[in-house]
């Protein structure tokens, strides 16, 4: 027999090894490697013969890391943050900001971009300088500076308010007149919103609302607000809610209340002239809010913006035909209820207008054929797209030049002669009836566009023109999403969707509101553009007695708004029955 050689000198760091992983690794190489039966294996590492087992299977399926990733090459130190650091602390502390400490330190040669004193700041455990209210209300003994602790939410105290302020957000106050048309308060107590013991109902919504008309991305960049009297004077607070109070609030409420409000807010619209302006015809659409996080709770929906399935909130908006503007909305969905949405939305158009729509105009995708029977047994006219089977690709592929017809239809653009064939009594798979068939080629698709209706009296010219202007309910989803961050979805949900989408249809109200205000120049303005030349626009603050005045400084679109038909004054009822003033430069 072959004598065993010695123990040479260190053998001792592999029999007993000191680290977690060193004792993982010996313990699953006797096992694996030297064939150790498992319980000897264990025994010698100090497992147990199931822990042991877990750390092998772990291994075999790749999920047990034995080694430490090799460290990354590029610069271990930041030389130039740490030679500033003393110098930043001090700035900060003499009540200097991100900006005026980068400019300070270029001007005594010894450069630091924002991004990097900003890192610097967070590090030191400086948080945002606070430049509204007065220095006396953020005093902290925490910092010998600027303190960054804001004082509570609560209803504005127009005693403590100052005389005079500057503010950059002197634009968003062009919305109040219209939200005291609306009378939001009213409203707020129609649809059942929660007030607090602190805050009421309305200025919890009118916070909210800020961030959307603002086109702050989400409800956790409140902070960039509350810096701003004007922020405050708008939801009749003396500071903003933060983010946690928000999200809060926000999981408080129901489905219920958002439809309730949303009833509520188109007897307003209809009473002002900004809905139900085309006899009841209305354009329907999804549209999905992408979730990038992994929440099993989310079912899996199309989203156009990445063409593929993935998890998210589906959404469902309706459009007034005539006037464009949103008058419905819904996030409490799910692929088991989607289909009968329309039915919702008849229901919710019946209870805020007294009767049922006159005509739906929708994709093939938001409803069934059984529903457009119930539709029909309604009264309801419809206008969809028809799925394309085999049997009807084979009807299509039949037909002859001689079957088509040409329309022209009133519209600019290279698509207006469009060629159809009508079918006049068309049985499908689930419908109870007969449907009205139209095959039309020539409007820009490469495939044959087959509409289906139960409009036996309209002509087909109007059929195909009605069904074409439903195509702008995609370019007005499209402006909600851009202006009002609808799609603002992130790993974490911080804000009840359902509130979320409702404040879209309010925030989109005042502004068409405000439109037909700035005459026929802007009838159609997006709701980006009136944010970027009217809403952000500076000015200056002025409390006298029982007015307040708000001064917007001068811009290029300074005369639109002084020809606007803005109301001289206005009683704001959130301000207790104090007077709104615009002054333009």
């Amino acid at each position: 027999m072959t004598a065993k050689p010695a123990l040479r000198q260190g053998w001792e760091a592999f029999a007993r090894p000191a680290s977690v992983n060193q004792r993982r690794y010996e313990a699953v190489r006797a096992y694996v490697l030297e064939g150790a039966p498992l319980g000897e294996a264990a025994a010698r590492f100090g497992y147990t013969r199931s822990a042991l087992a877990s750390l092998v299977r772990d291994f075999r399926a790749g999920k047990l890391a034995l080694f430490a990733e090799p460290g990354r090459p590029g610069r271990k130190s930041a030389p130039r943050k740490d030679a500033a650091r003393g110098r930043v602390i001090e700035l900060r502390r003499a009540g200097l900001s991100v900006y005026e400490i980068s400019a300070r330190l270029a001007a005594e040669g010894t450069p630091l971009n924002r991004t990097g004193v900003g890192q610097l700041l967070a590090e030191e455990g400086f948080g945002r300088l606070l430049r509204h209210p007065e220095p006396e209300a953020s005093i902290s003994p925490a910092t010998a500076g600027r303190a960054t602790n804001l004082p509570p939410a609560k209803v504005i105290d127009f005693a403590a308010f100052p005389g005079t302020a500057s503010t950059r957000l002197a634009g968003l106050l062009l919305a109040v007149p219209d939200l005291v048309a609306l009378d939001l308060p009213a409203l707020a107590s129609k649809a059942g919103y929660p007030g607090t013991r602190v805050i009421p109902a309305a200025s919890w919504l009118l916070s909210l609302l800020a961030l959307k008309l603002t086109a702050t991305r989400r409800v956790s960049h409140v902070d960039d607000l509350l810096d701003d009297p004007a922020s405050a004077l708008f939801a009749g607070l003396a500071i903003l809610p933060k983010k946690s109070a928000l999200t809060s609030y926000s999981y408080r409420l129901s489905h219920d209340h958002q439809r309730k409000f949303l009833a509520a807010l188109d007897q307003k619209m209809i009473a002002a002239g900004l809905a139900g302006h085309d006899e009841g015809i209305f354009d329907l659409d999804f549209h999905a809010v992408m979730h990038w996080g992994n929440d099993p709770a989310l079912e899996k929906h199309y989203v156009p913006t990445r063409s593929q399935r993935a998890r998210s909130v589906l959404t469902f908006f309706a459009q007034d035909s005539g006037t464009h503007n949103l008058v419905y909305a819904n996030a409490d969905l799910s692929k088991a209820t989607q289909a009968r949405e329309v039915i919702a939305f008849c229901d919710h158009w019946k209870a805020a207008s007294g009767k049922d729509p006159k005509m739906l105009v929708m994709d093939q995708k938001v409803t069934n054929q059984a529903v457009l029977g119930e539709l029909d047994a309604r009264g309801v006219k419809f206008l969809t797209l028809r799925m394309r089977s085999a049997a009807l690709i084979r009807h299509i592929a039949d037909l002859t030049s001689k079957d088509y017809k040409t329309v022209a239809l009133n519209r600019p653009g290279p698509h207006n002669k469009p060629r159809v064939h009508q079918d006049k009594a068309v049985k499908l798979t689930s419908y109870p009836g007969t449907v009205r068939q139209l095959i039309v080629t020539g409007l820009g698709r490469d495939q044959p566009t087959v509409i289906i209706t139960n409009e036996e009296q309209a002509t087909v010219r109007n059929l195909i023109s009605q069904y074409a202007r439903r195509m702008t309910i995609e370019q007005r989803l499209a402006e909600i999403i851009r202006s009002f961050c609808a799609d603002a979805l992130s790993s974490t949900v911080n804000l009840n969707v359902d509130l979320d989408i409702m404040l879209c249809v309010l925030a989109q109200a005042l502004l068409a509101a405000f439109r037909t205000r700035l005459g026929a120049g802007y009838a159609t303005a997006t709701p980006d553009t009136l944010q970027r030349r009217f809403l952000d626009s500076s000015g200056t603050i002025s409390v006298r007695g029982d007015q307040v005045t708000i001064q917007i400084d001068r811009r290029a679109y300074s005369p639109v708004l002084r020809q606007a038909s803005l109301p001289p004054d206005t009683t704001v009822p959130w301000w207790h029955g104090r007077r709104l003033h615009f002054e333009f430069s």
